[in-house]
């Protein structure tokens, strides 16, 4: 795990912080190729310079997002606001992350990736990699 997100999970409160190790230690395992750094506020993991998932500290749990999720087909995983493709999934205890789950979306997240790094150039335009 990436130094700087070994600091922001230690600043979490004891609860967030099993989650947020537990979420990271799964990531990397599962996203060898990914680099990973602190983005927008929260620990994000990317491919290729595309941002497939991250987590963040909501006020009542951790919020697990993946931003090509919406296209994964998951019942688990909630659709963001719309705009965009993500989708979430908030959890408030540690026992309730579903490793076999969180796998499973990672091997989508790396399959099914909308085009993220450039949506600036594209002004606001997403267009399907892969």
């Amino acid at each position: 795990m990436k130094e700087e997100i070994k600091e922001y999970n230690e600043k979490l409160g004891d609860s967030d912080k099993k989650i947020a190790n537990t979420l990271a230690k799964i990531i990397d395992a599962n996203l060898e190729k990914s680099e990973s750094k602190l983005w927008h506020g929260g620990p994000v993991w990317f491919l290729e310079g595309n941002p497939i998932v991250g987590y963040s500290k909501l006020k009542d749990s951790v919020r697990l997002m993946f931003w090509s999720g919406m296209d994964f087909d998951e019942e688990d995983l909630k659709p963001g606001s719309g705009k965009f493709k993500d989708a979430h999934i908030d959890y408030t205890e540690e026992d309730q992350i579903n490793k076999a789950d969180v796998k499973r979306w990672l091997k989508k997240g790396e399959e099914i990736q909308w085009d993220y790094k450039n949506i600036v150039k594209r002004k606001g335009e997403l267009l399907r990699l892969k």
